[in-house]
């Protein structure tokens, strides 16, 4: 959960489960007393999907973005074993399609933010979506935006290199080669899973603009399979606008491009007309 000092004025944190916030936002610019009232339901909605091991201070960064320019936000937390054994990332996957059906939100637009390992737990989503296209119309429809930052993509290998890094950063080697022994001996309950992710993402039913931030030196997320899956969802028709940087941190791009990023971003959701945008992010 956001640190409290981090929170800004108006809004308030409701703990849905162990891993998923909704963060209350009654101070939207322009909205006042009975039009908020009214317009609650159809209020755009931040899906909102960290990277693992995100620090509190840090995410609440990216959440005061979002609260400034008018959204509510719902924080869903992934796990490492919902990585390692991807049944259980797809029962994640399924809560969180189900969540996002609740009469709670089930009218309201959403707007996708996904980082690192979120991008992942996405993926689950879509792969429960990609099962029954036509169930799911609506809530695929819904989606307005997306906004991928630093997805963990290419070979077996990073994936391996992603999780050393994030999970046991003092044993980064030790961790790679133990992960691609698990990730060999488990094939069939981890990297065939993996596979029917990745084709789910890369033929994703969601044909909503797309951003991506990503760099030429991330050590997790390979920028020429970047470039390839892209110009795939360019060919589909999907708008997709993407910001690279030659030198950047994986999921930190924000910290060290900080004008760069947020005037893309702006941008970005500025022309999606989901809100009338009245504070400069």
């Amino acid at each position: 959960m956001l640190a409290r000092a981090a929170l800004s004025r108006g809004i308030t944190a409701h703990r849905l489960s162990k891993n998923v916030t909704f963060y209350l936002n009654e101070s939207t610019p322009g909205v006042a007393g009975d039009q908020k009232q009214t317009s609650g339901e159809h209020k755009p909605l931040m899906l909102m999907l960290p990277w693992l091991g995100s620090r509190p201070q840090a995410v609440a960064k990216y959440c005061e973005i979002y609260f400034r320019t008018g959204f509510d936000v719902l924080m869903v937390e992934s796990e490492v074993q919902e990585f390692l054994w991807p049944r259980w990332g797809l029962e994640h996957g399924k809560k969180l399609l189900e969540l996002l059906e609740s009469d709670r939100f089930v009218s309201r637009p959403l707007l996708v933010h996904a980082f690192s390992i979120g991008g992942y737990t996405f993926c689950q989503l879509l792969v429960q979506v990609s099962q029954d296209t036509q169930k799911y119309q609506a809530l695929t429809q819904r989606i307005k935006g997306q906004v991928y930052d630093s997805l963990v993509i290419g070979s077996l290998e990073r994936m391996a290199v992603g999780l050393g890094k994030t999970v046991f950063p003092r044993w980064e080697t030790l961790v790679k080669q133990v992960s691609l022994f698990y990730f060999s001996i488990f094939k069939r309950q981890t990297v065939d899973y993996f596979n029917t992710g990745i084709n789910a993402f890369w033929n994703t039913p969601v044909m909503a603009p797309a951003l991506f931030f990503f760099c030429e030196n991330d050590a997790l997320s390979d920028p020429q399979s970047m470039v390839e899956m892209i110009d795939h969802w360019r060919k589909r028709g999907i708008d997709v606008t993407a910001k690279k940087w030659e030198d950047s941190t994986h999921a930190g791009h924000l910290k060290r491009h900080p004008q760069e990023y947020l005037t893309t971003l702006d941008a970005f959701i500025n022309s999606l007309h989901l809100v009338p945008l009245r504070a400069k992010m």
